[in-house]
């Protein structure tokens, strides 16, 4: 009996491990790209395996490659949230690189003059804050402007079974939140990218040309750990995590830990009260010129804490309620555009708990289920 029992445990370990991205299942998309001139939209997360880029992958399998268009933090990564990213030579492959953040967000059709097909390749993290669905959703717009098919290659969600939040209310709209979607909303990008197409949120509700290559062996019960940080800040399973709990408090005078090997695991700033935990900001990897450079911040290590699964409005409630000076807690616009409305602030304000706030989300997010439930591909 015990024999039995490790062998099931030793195939489901066996299971989880064949999870296969989109990038892996080359056999669906390597023929629609023989004898064509390819574009592709991807970043240090794009990898066949860890020692094998995409892109490296498609040269050797004799793909013609005009241009990598390059999104927030760069082709390897290495740029700061907000940093602009240059135009350049990628020194491996000696491919261009067009750089997709900044100014020229969006393909122009110079760029996408003689190329046959698109293909998209990053790795999200399931919020809509998070700048990959915006670069997505540009991508999906030139393409369907210029004619070109878009192949997105989907990678798995590390918080696909969480779906919570404010949805976005479309006043609020931005690049950290394009769509009528809640924080966190459950999906891949492929799932997304059907969506966009579907509801015709593009320019003037046109449409792409659209082919997703689904991961394989992998559900929305499946856990996954990314093994490759999806831009500079995100270091960890935890981060990735907390990230969208966290990112709220950008909105505020808090930190998050940028400037400390905790990023998004973290929080504080100067006006909360002393307590066992507090940090000091210093330039990293991560970001140049961190909040609070140099000044010691009291606050909350959660770094240790079990994994949530649910957007967490605690800590920013928390940190409200106990800051120095509530009228300098909040910057409006900024905190706006990450909630997606102006009630989030409002209601922490008039010191509403945190069940009501809860219950006030619980409307939209039955519609948004029910709207998103025709474009999922992974089953429970």
């Amino acid at each position: 009996m015990k024999n039995i029992i490790i062998c099931i445990l030793i195939s489901a370990v066996s299971f989880a491990q064949q999870i296969k991205t989109g990038a892996e299942n080359s056999e669906k998309y390597l023929p629609l790209l023989k004898g064509k001139t390819v574009g592709i939209v991807t970043n240090q997360t794009g990898i066949i395996t860890k020692e094998k880029h995409l892109v490296d992958f498609l040269v050797e399998q004799k793909i013609k490659i005009k241009t990598i268009f390059a999104p927030e933090h760069g082709f390897r990564g290495t740029a700061d949230a907000g940093e602009k990213v240059s135009d350049e030579i990628d020194s491996k492959t000696g491919l261009s690189i067009a750089s997709l953040y900044g100014k020229n967000n969006k393909p122009t059709p110079e760029q996408l003059k003689g190329i046959d097909i698109m293909i998209f390749d990053l790795q999200d993290v399931g919020t809509r804050l998070y700048t990959y669905v915006s670069t997505m959703h540009r991508i999906m717009e030139a393409c369907a402007e210029n004619n070109v098919p878009l192949i997105v290659l989907d990678r798995p969600n590390p918080n696909i079974a969480i779906v919570d939040g404010p949805v976005l209310d479309i006043a609020f709209k931005s690049g950290i939140g394009m769509h009528p979607t809640p924080l966190l909303h459950g999906m891949t990008l492929g799932e997304e990218a059907k969506m966009i197409n579907g509801e015709k949120w593009l320019k003037d509700g046109i449409q792409c040309n659209l082919t997703v290559i689904p991961c394989l062996n992998y559900s929305r019960k499946s856990s996954y750990s990314l093994p490759v940080r999806p831009s500079p800040n995100l270091p960890n399973d935890q981060a990735i995590n907390l990230y969208v709990s966290l990112c709220l408090f950008e909105g505020t005078n808090v930190s998050m830990g940028r400037g400390t090997e905790k990023q998004f695991q973290i929080y504080g700033s100067p006006d909360l009260p002393k307590s066992n935990f507090a940090f000091t900001p210093k330039p990293n990897f991560g970001d140049k010129d961190p909040l609070y450079n140099g000044v010691e911040c009291n606050g909350e290590d959660l770094s240790a804490i079990p994994r949530i699964n649910r957007l967490e409005i605690k800590w920013l409630i928390k940190a409200y309620q106990t800051t120095a000076d509530k009228s300098k807690f909040f910057d409006k616009r900024k905190f706006s555009i990450r909630a997606g409305n102006e009630k989030l602030q409002q209601q922490i304000e008039a010191g509403i708990s945190e069940e009501e706030i809860r219950n006030s989300w619980k409307e939209g997010l039955t519609e948004f289920k029910k709207m998103r439930a025709k474009y999922l591909i992974y089953k429970e």
